[in-house]
């Protein structure tokens, strides 16, 4: 069927349900990043294969909305004469959307598809021109998608104490002191990596993303009632998990909510679906609403998770010095892989080390000009062979069952001239001046944008992606609520949390580079007066010196840059052969104005 086809179909039903426009958004039911292949809905129906975008859909019209990020793949991926494209964020699709349809017409979308806060925000604002914004009875997709796949059966790992540091049976105590702090009864556990992280599981449904599919209610007194496929745990888990948790499937939640009638319940309108929180105020209860609160204890990791990280980064900083060293020998011999052959033999490192689970996401592996795509990947568009005297940009990273891993290298490919190489060094100066930063507690990474921009900033240059996002161990690559953005955020930055570093540039069709490492936040030993924090860079990988105009950089940036790269070399070199351990002498070399 073809997407055309496809489209038709979809409006029919739209036509039976009434509706005269539909949300379609990059998401499914838990509201995550990552889908599974049956939830792949938005890919199904127009071929756009990134994270985030949102298809409205009309009797007459297609118009796809994408952020910064795919503004030029979705070019790439819809046909023009069948989709409009519009940015998510010039272009508010509510507004859009007012103003597109008649006062009377009515919008439909999947309320499990979506936030609560995003549901009553384009209500109101679609209401305001009298148009109404209805739940559909059922997802007008999946009554479309004769071949969808079927949920794969998977098996859940349980994750012993000496992985995690903490019991479930102690997380849930914990956090149940923050639910009755805030006057609830009970709390919407949503997101499946919060739930995997209570429980101490992990899942294999999308082996990127290893959490089990599920959410669940934890109430005031650490009893947790989970919502998931029971066949899907092993007869362990009872054992496991601690006395007070009961299992569910999934569509008799509703059942559980009925039994909150006169309770309160805090729930999260930003990262919970609508229609969690509909069913339990249509249930009788009463919602309190705050952040979920798992997402802080989470995101700041205690000492075992944090050892369990710095090993796996040690290891996989192993295969990417491998890969790298490989790298330059194939070049220098004329070879000129294509896109696909290097993610692949990245990977073939990376399944060598140790407790290596799986990748944290699909590999960016971009040759030339597809690196100016700051989410390129090469398995949608067909992969490129390296282009000589230009840059290739590999950002990858893989899950550990003691951690997970995040890292961006920009590699010269024969000589990419001073101009790449200016535009490089700036990022770098971004780079270190964020990795350098002391900031008192309280700070938030807003606050702190800024340090990784200020150089590009100064020659008038920008990227349009964040600087840094969250990381999980063992769970999301892209964890909150911690970040550093321009985007405004609340949140501070506590020891703990793990965070990355990835200021970058991108000039379309010509070339892109970014620098990424993880980092972690931790206390001062030797702050004054104020007390301090400061990041621990996790990664262990060079920068390629070959791209640097050191005349560019600051002696404290050089001071910096050479004592992380004598340190990934005191740290790696006992763990290399010898031939990777004299490529590795030589991109740690020191660099000297």
């Amino acid at each position: 069927m073809s997407v055309a086809d496809r489209l038709t179909h979809v409006r029919r039903e739209m036509a039976n349900a009434g509706l005269d426009a539909l949300f379609v958004p990059r998401a499914d039911e838990y509201l995550g990043e990552y889908l599974p292949a049956h939830n792949e809905r938005l890919r199904w129906l127009t071929g756009f294969t990134g994270s985030a975008g949102l298809l409205v859909l009309l009797p007459g019209r297609a118009v796809m909305f994408v952020d910064g990020r795919y503004t030029v793949q979705v070019r790439r991926e819809l046909p023009p004469a069948l989709f409009e494209y519009l940015h998510l964020h010039d272009d508010p699709p509510a507004q859009w959307l007012a103003a597109a349809l008649e006062a009377g017409a009515v919008a439909g979308c999947d309320t499990r598809m979506h936030s609560l806060s995003w549901f009553e925000k384009t209500a109101a604002e679609l209401g305001r021109a009298g148009i109404a914004l209805t739940a559909t009875s059922e997802n007008l997709i999946d009554r479309c998608w004769t071949d969808r796949p079927r949920p794969p059966v998977v098996e859940v790992t349980l994750l012993p104490d000496e992985k995690t540091g903490e019991s479930s049976a102690m997380k849930r105590a914990r956090i149940a002191r923050t639910v009755r702090e805030l006057g609830a009864d009970a709390a919407l556990v949503f997101a499946p990596d919060s739930v995997s992280w209570l429980l101490n599981i992990r899942g294999g449904v999308m082996p990127q993303l290893p959490v089990v599919l599920g959410s669940g209610l934890l109430f005031e007194n650490g009893d947790f009632t989970l919502f998931t496929d029971p066949d899907d745990l092993p007869g362990s888990f009872a054992g496991h998990v601690g006395e007070g948790v009961s299992v569910l499937p999934e569509q008799e939640a509703v059942t559980a909510f009925a039994a909150l009638a006169g309770k309160s319940v805090l729930a999260d309108p930003l990262t919970a679906n609508a229609w969690s929180q509909l069913a339990l105020a249509e249930a009788g209860a009463t919602l309190i609403a705050g952040d979920d609160p798992v997402l802080l204890p989470k995101a700041c990791k205690n000492s075992v998770e944090l050892a369990g990280t710095r090993a796996a980064h040690l290891r996989d900083a192993v295969a990417e010095v491998r890969f790298l060293a490989w790298l330059d020998r194939e070049v220098a011999a004329g070879r000129l892989h294509d896109e696909a052959v290097l993610a692949e033999r990245l990977l073939g490192y990376r399944r060598e080390v140790e407790d290596y689970h799986a990748l944290s996401f699909d590999t960016i592996s971009a040759a030339g000009p597809n690196a100016a795509l700051c989410h390129y990947n090469h398995l949608n568009a067909g992969a490129a062979p390296l282009v000589m005297d230009s840059v290739y940009l590999v950002d990858s990273g893989g899950q550990y069952t003691d951690g997970t891993t995040d890292i961006t290298r920009t590699v010269a490919i024969g000589d990419p001239g001073d101009e790449v190489r200016r535009l490089f060094t700036l990022v770098l100066k971004g780079h270190i001046a964020l990795a350098r930063a002391r900031f008192p507690a309280g700070t938030t990474g807003t606050q702190l944008d800024a340090l990784a921009r200020q150089f590009l900033w100064r020659e008038g240059f920008d990227f349009d992606h964040g600087t840094g996002h969250g990381v999980g161990v063992f769970l999301s690559v892209h964890e909150g609520p911690q970040r550093i953005s321009k985007a405004p955020s609340a949140v501070a930055l506590r020891p703990g949390m793990i965070v990355s570093n990835e200021p970058g540039y991108y000039r379309d069709g010509v070339f892109g580079m970014r620098c990424e490492n993880l980092q972690v936040v931790r206390e001062c030993d030797d702050a004054g007066e104020t007390p301090m924090l400061e990041f621990e860079t996790l990664s262990l990988v060079p920068f390629d010196r070959r791209l640097l105009l050191p005349e560019l950089l600051e002696r404290a940036e050089l001071d910096w840059l050479n004592a992380y790269h004598a340190r990934v070399r005191s740290a790696l070199s006992p763990l290399l052969e010898q031939p990777e351990r004299d490529w590795l002498d030589g991109a740690t070399a020191v660099v000297c104005h």
